[in-house]
This record gives structure tokens, C-alpha cells and sequence, in this order.
């Protein structure tokens, strides 16, 4: 828990985008202590890399898209969302192309891929931004606060004009076992209204029935129907947990999102940079000050 972590080894996902609708090939490899998380595009000429920051932000809108001076990378936020549950602090991730594999429209290959590449501590440890005082963003209907809290937590809640989605809420402690178990799988959901107005928009290029849930006015099209009865509240949850890497750090806290998209979850994790007074830094290794040793020591009995 309290040392930086990358894998022992690489591991390749391959994919069409759901956007671009393009093949592509994604490899996770490691990367040394105090790295952080960089996407690299491999068929660019000279490899150019971006780090995964909220400074690097540049849409999101139906997806998260990092972007920087020679190239953009959408459709992040599953990808890192295995890279946040499962405590990554240093991968390179390569790409053949401009967008992310959707794969089932979950986390779950990825969550997979990196299992299998060997997850290792490194000889550093880890700094967590620690959030000491609570710190909120509302935009009308749409809020998102955090809370001091000795781990992380999410409280999510969601409500969509539709009979099959509705009012939903989920409040999980998140960590490797409950995102394997509650949230990996869950996948993203689209609307059949939209379609059309997307594919104009050079979006949802990639999208079919294999990879996303998809409604019409009334039911779910997908004939498998759903992996959860409330799918749709954990699929966001698992978006939060993917742009909560925007960070560039651990966080704790309990983040509490009501109605709370890309768009909302990019400005608190702004607002939160913006706010020294109301978080610190806290290391946890074999060299931590008692201060540090006492927190330590209360959030492994509680």
C-alpha cells in the first residue's frame, strides 16, 4: 500500500476505438520510480509522450481526451481506470493510434492485461494527496464535492429520464477487490436517439452491441441485457475513478458526484490543484515521520 507500484512486464491490448473506429494496439510497460502515467504514440515520428494530467485535458465531451503539442489521445478514462483501483503510480501506455481500444466497453480487459503483467512495488513511496478540508463544484443540477477521508471513497449518483436507467446510487470503497468485483465490468451506455447526431459528428464510429449498452425510448437493445441491475451508476463510477489520474496522484478522500460527467470531474480535480490549503502531501514508507506513522497506523486498523 504505501510504495509506488508499475508491472514487471509488458502486456499489448488491441481494439477498435469506439470514436474513430479504428484498429488499435495499446501496450502497457513499466516504468521507473517518480515517473508518473505517459501515453506514447509509437507511430509518430520521434515517439512523442504526454503525461496524464489535468493539464492536459483538452475534451470531455463523451469521452476524456488528453491533448498536447504533437498529437491527442481520447477515450482514456477506462484505460486508467484499472491504473487508479489498482494503485499504478508508473506505466508507459504505447499506442498505434489516436484513441483508446474500447474492448467490451468496460474495464475489464484492461484491468486483465495488467494482472497478468506482474504488478510490483518499486523502491519509493508513494505521495497521496491528502484531502484535509472538503472542496466542492456545482454547476447547476451537477455537483461534486470531496470529503477527509483515511482511504478513497466514492459516492455516485446518477438519474436519466429513462425507464431502464432512472434514479441510481452506489457508495463503495474502492480498492482492488471491490473495482474486480463491482466495477470492472460494468460498461459504458449510449442512446439510440443520439446515433445518428454522434456518427455526423465523426463520434461513435466504433460502437455496436459488443461494446456498449445501448437504449432505445422504452428497453435495452442488448439482448444479453445487463451485467448488474444498476450497470449504468457503476460504469460512472468507473469513469470517475479513470479522470480521478488526471491527478497525478493517489488521492484520498471520499469524492461524493451527483449527475457529475467528464466535464464536472475535470474542474473539481482543477478546483482541488487550486486548493493547497485543503489537502497535504503524506508519504507512506519505511522513512515516514511519526506523524505520518500515527495516520498510517489508524488507517490500517479502521
Amino acid at each position: 500500500m504505501f510504495f509506488q507500484k508499475t508491472i514487471r512486464k509488458s502486456i499489448q491490448v488491441e481494439g477498435v476505438g469506439i470514436h474513430s473506429g479504428k484498429l488499435t494496439t495499446l501496450r502497457f510497460k513499466p516504468a521507473p520510480a517518480n515517473t508518473g502515467v505517459y501515453f506514447i504514440r509509437a507511430d509518430l515520428p520521434n515517439r512523442p509522450f504526454l503525461k496524464v494530467s489535468a493539464l492536459n485535458v483538452q475534451a470531455v465531451s463523451y469521452q476524456t481526451t488528453l491533448g498536447g503539442p504533437f498529437f491527442q489521445v481520447a477515450t482514456i478514462e477506462h484505460c486508467v481506470s484499472a491504473l487508479s483501483a489498482l494503485r499504478l503510480d508508473n506505466i508507459y501506455i504505447e499506442l498505434d493510434g489516436p484513441e483508446i481500444p474500447i474492448c467490451d466497453g468496460s474495464a475489464l480487459q484492461f484491468l486483465e492485461a495488467l494482472v497478468l503483467a506482474e504488478i510490483i512495488e518499486l523502491d519509493e513511496p508513494r505521495k497521496y494527496c491528502y484531502i484535509t478540508e472538503p472542496i466542492s463544484y456545482n454547476e447547476g443540477e451537477k455537483s461534486a464535492y470531496i470529503l477527509p477521508y483515511h482511504g478513497l471513497h466514492l459516492t455516485v449518483t446518477i438519474d436519466f429520464p429513462h425507464p431502464q436507467i432512472g434514479l441510481q446510487k452506489l457508495d463503495l470503497e474502492i480498492n482492488e477487490q471491490t473495482f474486480s468485483r463491482d466495477i470492472a465490468r460494468a460498461r459504458t451506455f449510449g442512446f439510440l436517439k443520439d446515433v445518428e447526431a454522434l456518427k455526423a459528428a465523426g463520434l461513435a464510429l466504433g460502437g455496436s452491441l459488443d461494446n456498449c449498452i445501448v437504449l432505445d425510448e422504452n428497453r435495452i437493445v442488448n439482448p444479453e441485457g445487463l451485467r448488474f441491475p444498476d450497470e449504468f451508476v457503476r460504469h460512472k463510477v468507473l469513469d470517475a475513478l479513470g479522470d480521478l489520474v488526471t491527478l497525478e496522484m493517489p488521492l484520498m478522500g471520499h469524492v461524493v458526484l451527483h449527475k457529475a460527467g467528464h466535464d464536472i470531474m475535470n474542474k473539481l480535480i482543477k478546483k482541488i490543484v487550486a486548493s493547497p490549503g485543503s489537502y497535504r502531501f503524506v508519504e507512506l514508507g519505511a522513512d515516514i515521520s511519526a506523524e505520518t506513522k500515527k495516520f498510517a497506523n489508524w488507517t490500517l486498523n479502521t
